[in-house]
């Protein structure tokens, strides 16, 4: 599949679940799956910085940053996603804005923002590594880059298993530490990194194992670069 289709495909798929996909993310946000985001960003990035949000989705992802005092552009495929990020927007938010865009051809000139963040949206390229390019290509020299790539336990990856009927899929089934590969050999910094589990998964269940191990139980791992 020509990655033009793949994107078309995505674009579609994205359009028609951001409903969906709008009624669940506040909860996903601030008290489900993604609640540790925003504090492992502010862990490394300066309040102020210019931050592009890559797969905003409804954009609440993006309004939290705002909200902690970053200054931040959502972009996401789909443009149902984007006039929901709209509706979010009022005349204060300044600092705040949204744009339907591909990832492997953003509108932006090279070294553009500060940091970067980008969670689940990676894997809905055809060719990551080339992705990660065009995504390094506008962010500044020493801005940071968060990733969230979904781990072998998370749900979304059932968008995959019609391959195994020999069907053409548009989720990439990347896993945590192929990401991590993938970057290593970019000669990208990695300054920390963190599991997201799903409930039931205490930390004394996952203390004394390895990282590899770690990874693999992971809903979600995220990923703090330096480029």
């Amino acid at each position: 599949m020509s990655e033009a289709k793949w994107h078309d495909q995505a674009r579609v798929m994205w359009d028609e679940k951001a409903s969906f996909w709008h009624a669940n993310s506040r909860e996903m946000w601030d008290s489900g799956s993604r609640r540790t985001i925003i504090p492992f960003f502010e862990q490394q990035v300066p309040k102020g910085h210019s931050v592009l949000d890559l797969g905003c989705g409804d954009g609440y992802g993006s309004y939290k940053l705002w909200d902690k005092g970053y200054d931040v552009t959502g972009v996401d495929l789909s443009h149902e996603m984007i006039s929901l990020c709209q509706s979010r927007l009022t005349e204060d938010m300044e600092r705040l804005k949204f744009l339907q865009a591909d990832m492997l051809h953003l509108p932006f000139e090279d070294q553009s923002f500060d940091s970067l963040m980008a969670i689940n949206s990676l894997e809905w390229t055809e060719v990551p590594a080339d992705a990660f390019k065009e995504i390094a290509r506008v962010i500044k020299p020493g801005g940071y880059m968060v990733f969230g790539i979904l781990g072998p336990t998370a749900g979304p990856r059932n968008h995959s298993y019609r391959r195994l009927y020999g069907e053409e899929v548009i989720f990439n089934t990347m896993m945590p530490w192929e990401f991590e590969k993938m970057i290593q050999e970019q000669g990208v910094e990695v300054v920390q990194t963190k599991g997201v589990y799903k409930q039931g998964v205490q930390n004394n269940h996952i203390n004394q194992l390895s990282h590899e191990l770690k990874q693999s139980l992971s809903f979600m791992w995220l990923f703090m670069l330096k480029k």
